[in-house]
């Protein structure tokens, strides 16, 4: 089809680069013209990696009795051996751990396939979350790996573009986007293939508007300029997540007027914004803000070893009819906030889900690690 190769590689391009602002590894550099790209070098397993939210194609013939559109809680995975004159055979765990395959000098074990399965659901939930910003519902996708030459690690390796997904807009199947259009065609004329053409195109098109900036904010409000090292932690773990964060100075009780002035300022503009408030000794600042407002309020009083026992109890026991938290350590407060802000908010809610994929990552990594050296 004339001009599918500018627009899948605009399309993984797009996809690539959604995916590295998560923060999901893949082997993808950069484009590279208008129908290429620059890929670190890797040497490929040769499993399909399969996710599906919806029951359909495949799947309802190798499961007879499943109903079309039945709802995978959580996503449903799927392996299939790379093997075009078998039609590609589905596969298990136990069968990929058995063939012990070995690339770029790596023998693909537990930790490898247990990597390479956790990541592709992460891949899934990712991109779902992503079109579900635009009413879109990611219904199943296929994705493959590699192990980069360079390093042995296991990457995200794969082309990902209208071929590799089935996209439901409103999450109507009539509606589809994707390459089963092409598939369901009886006559492969020149009208039908720019039908395909055009809702490819409207993929590509769609994918650009997906990495918007974030649409709320935290506002950290400091009882004292003395709690800044609290307050600068919190606004450090928001940075690197991307979550918008302004820091304010007031006391509630020595200012309220000018407490409940700033409040207002924030929740009369119009962005949904959760605050953390940092205030020692009595603190009074998270309560009032919470008795004056329905946004979020998280306290996270900058504890002293001489006074903490008696000073946390004025940000636990609070009066009734105020629902605000208390979280001691300030990363936790803003991991609190940044997810109170996912709901709302998939750009945010993928970095947080990739983040999470890449802690498990490490810990897997380095607990093979010490059983190696324990053996």
């Amino acid at each position: 089809m004339q001009g599918k190769a500018a627009i899948s590689t605009a399309t993984t391009s797009l996809v690539f680069g959604l995916l590295a602002d998560a923060g999901i590894r893949s082997h993808f550099v950069r484009q590279h013209g208008e129908s290429g790209f620059i890929a670190r070098r890797c040497e490929m397993v040769v499993i399909e990696w399969v996710t599906r939210r919806v029951a359909t194609g495949s799947f309802l013939k190798r499961n007879p009795g499943v109903k079309e559109g039945y709802r995978f809680t959580p996503p449903k995975l799927e392996m299939f051996f790379k093997d075009d004159e078998a039609n590609d055979p589905q596969w298990s765990m136990e069968q990929i751990l058995a063939a012990q395959f070995k690339c770029g000098g790596v023998v693909i074990g537990a930790t490898e396939a247990n990597i390479m399965a956790r990541t592709t659901v992460t891949v899934f939930e990712v991109l779902e979350k992503a079109w579900a910003s635009v009413d879109c519902s990611l219904i199943d996708m296929k994705i493959e790996f590699g192990v980069d030459m360079a390093t042995g690690e296991i990457l995200l390796a794969d082309v990902i573009d209208s071929d590799s997904w089935r996209l439901w807009p409103s999450g109507d199947r009539r509606l589809m986007k994707d390459k089963q259009v092409y598939r369901e065609l009886k006559d492969v004329t020149s009208e039908a293939l720019l039908e395909v053409k055009r809702n490819f195109t409207w993929v590509m098109d769609k994918l650009k508007t997906l990495m918007s900036p974030p649409r709320a904010r935290v506002v950290v409000l400091m009882g004292s300029p003395s709690d800044s090292e609290t307050a600068q932690a919190v606004h450090s773990t928001l940075s690197r997540l991307g979550v918008p964060c302004q820091v304010r100075v007031t006391s509630a009780h020595k200012g309220t007027e000018e407490t409940l002035r700033i409040l207002a300022e924030y929740e009369g503009d119009g962005v949904p914004t959760v605050f953390i408030a940092i205030a020692g000794r009595s603190n009074g600042l998270g309560p009032v803000l919470a008795g004056n407002s329905v946004s979020p309020v998280i306290n996270c009083p900058p504890l002293k070893a001489d006074w903490a026992a008696q000073d946390i109890w004025s940000s636990l026991r609070l009066p009734s009819g105020l629902g605000c938290s208390t979280v001691l350590s300030p990363e936790g407060a803003a991991l609190q906030a940044a997810q109170i802000v996912a709901l709302s908010d998939h750009v945010i809610w993928n970095r947080l889900r990739a983040a999470q994929l890449n802690t498990w990552i490490k810990l897997t990594q380095a607990d093979r690690k010490i059983c190696g050296e324990n053996s």
